[in-house]
C-alpha cells in the first residue's frame, strides 16, 4: 500500500499503520509527509481507492513534517503507532 501511495505526486514520504477501530478492531491509517499544502486526506484516500482494493485503502490520513527513522533509515512504526494505542491494554485489537 505504501508503494501505491508513493506514486501520488504530492506525497514525499508515507507510512501505513493500524490504529484501533471499534468496528473492525484495527483500521488502516496513512501517515503522510507532503510538500503540497493543498493536499488533503480525501485526495489521498481517493487516489488509493483508484489504485487498490477498497478494503486495503486507508480510512484516515494524518500529515506530519517528517517520519521517525532509526540510524539505518528504517521507519519507526512503533513510534507512529504509540499515540493511537496509548489508551489500549494491548497493542493489538
Amino acid at each position: 500500500m505504501e508503494s501505491c501511495l508513493f506514486a501520488h505526486p504530492g506525497i514525499r514520504d508515507v507510512a501505513v499503520i493500524g490504529v484501533p477501530s471499534p468496528q473492525w478492531g484495527e483500521a488502516v491509517k496513512a501517515i503522510v509527509v507532503s510538500d503540497d499544502p493543498s493536499l488533503e486526506a480525501e485526495d489521498v484516500i481517493a487516489f488509493a481507492r483508484a489504485q487498490i482494493a477498497g478494503f486495503k485503502c486507508p480510512r484516515s490520513v494524518d500529515f506530519i513534517t517528517a517520519l521517525p527513522r532509526n540510524a539505518s533509515g528504517k521507519i519507526l512504526k512503533r513510534d507512529l503507532r504509540a499515540p493511537y494505542w496509548d489508551q489500549q491494554d494491548r497493542q493489538v485489537n
